[in-house]
């Protein structure tokens, strides 16, 4: 937002929610049609000028809270494969767009209207509401169990996707979500709360949460390796874990591993 001191030139990027997490925006939108324009998430990444793994963030956010897949992966050729858009994809893209083109309409209208503002009070107002919050590891999913105990719950949630996530909270929170069995919430796990097995056999370890999938991405930094899960049905899972632990593993792109996380560490919401 530019000022003068006579007038407030008004500007503003389209952005939605879906079940109250961010859904769609300016920069994911670029990021699907750079990858529907060049095949590929890593060259999409570069000319949006993002990282990789912020890129699978993005797309795979979208991809969780769209009822239809908006991309897929293809594997093989010369190339090794690549990633394109599906046809709910581009259309995506396409009524985003349209929308924008609306909206950018409203904001020329609105800033004619917008003089003799005081300034001062309008930039204290914005730095009170401009919290900025992050979550990498979400699922939309429905609740298809609850067992109550003395104090805790057990709550069982089948992910969009496939695949089952098991949470344990306080029956206050089961009561102040007004959680049922059948109603929708979201799960949250951080990703340093993620722990990575290797193999294709059974895992057994006392951990309720075991998703199996195979490894697309590996970012090593100075102390810890960011892994990139992608699990049945396309949902992704990122991990942190500590360098030498991914060593002893020989963690590599393809490998097929299980990602853990105890029921505790697992954070529900509702609407």
């Amino acid at each position: 937002m530019k000022t003068s001191k006579k007038q407030i030139e008004v500007s503003g990027t389209l952005s939605f929610k879906k079940t109250d997490m961010d859904f769609l925006g300016n920069d994911r939108i670029a990021l699907l049609e750079n990858i529907d324009e060049c095949g590929s998430i890593n060259k999409a990444a570069k000319l949006v000028g993002v990282s990789y793994k912020t890129a699978w963030d993005s797309i795979n956010a979208m991809n969780k809270l769209s009822e239809k897949p908006l991309f897929i992966r293809t594997a093989g050729g010369k190339s090794g494969g690549g990633t394109i858009l599906t046809a709910e994809g581009k259309e995506l893209v396409r009524k985003y767009r349209l929308i924008q083109r609306e909206h950018d309409k409203f904001l020329t209208n609105l800033e004619d209207k917008m003089l003799d503002v005081d300034v001062n009070n309008l930039y204290r107002f914005f730095e009170k509401v401009s919290t900025k919050v992050s979550t990498r590891n979400s699922f939309i999913g429905k609740v298809v169990k609850i067992v109550k105990g003395e104090t805790k719950s057990e709550v069982t949630m089948a992910v969009q996707g496939g695949g089952r996530i098991i949470a344990i909270i306080t029956n206050e929170s089961v009561e102040n979500l007004t959680m049922h069995e059948g109603s929708y919430a979201y799960a949250i796990i951080k990703a340093n709360s993620v722990i990575i097995g290797s193999g294709d056999g059974d895992i057994k370890v006392s951990i309720s949460n075991r998703l199996p999938g195979n490894i697309t991405n590996l970012v090593r930094n100075i102390v810890t390796t960011d892994v990139i899960v992608e699990l049945s049905g396309g949902n992704m899972i990122s991990a942190i874990i500590p360098n030498a632990c991914a060593e002893s593993l020989a963690l590599k792109e393809g490998d097929r591993v299980f990602a853990m996380f105890n029921a505790a560490s697992v954070i529900l919401g509702t609407d």
